[in-house]
């Protein structure tokens, strides 16, 4: 099992070329840290509106804030947890000048992948 987070940051509309810019600086230091297995960022563009029958509709207009998701993969909680503190570190201070609210942090054992046979 690997050890990974969930980041949900709540992006200010002023901000978002600004956050687009800095995720590029914050992937490039999160793929060099010790036992980083995986890195990737999610910016929102679809919602479902009626349940899951229909196709998600792309969002048209930003009301508040843009979410963006990270996710990022470690090989052990260790690992993890030092890329973390190095993580805040650096990041941050320029981090909550951009967003609506503090990040959400959601982190845990990944789940066993199922073997394809």
């Amino acid at each position: 099992m690997s050890f990974a987070e969930v980041k949900v940051f709540q992006v200010l509309p002023d901000n978002i070329e600004a956050f687009e810019e800095l995720v590029v600086t914050m992937t490039q230091f999160q793929k060099s840290c010790p036992g980083c297995q995986k890195n990737r960022y999610l910016k929102r563009f679809y919602t479902y509106d009626d349940g899951i029958q229909a196709p998600p509709r792309p969002l048209k207009k930003v009301v508040g804030f843009v979410r963006y998701l990270s996710f990022w993969e470690f090989d052990t909680l260790e690992n993890y947890h030092t890329a973390t503190q190095e993580y805040f570190a650096q990041f941050e201070k320029s981090l909550r000048k951009l967003l609506k609210a503090p990040f959400d942090i959601h982190c845990g054992y990944t789940l066993e992948e199922a073997d394809d046979d």
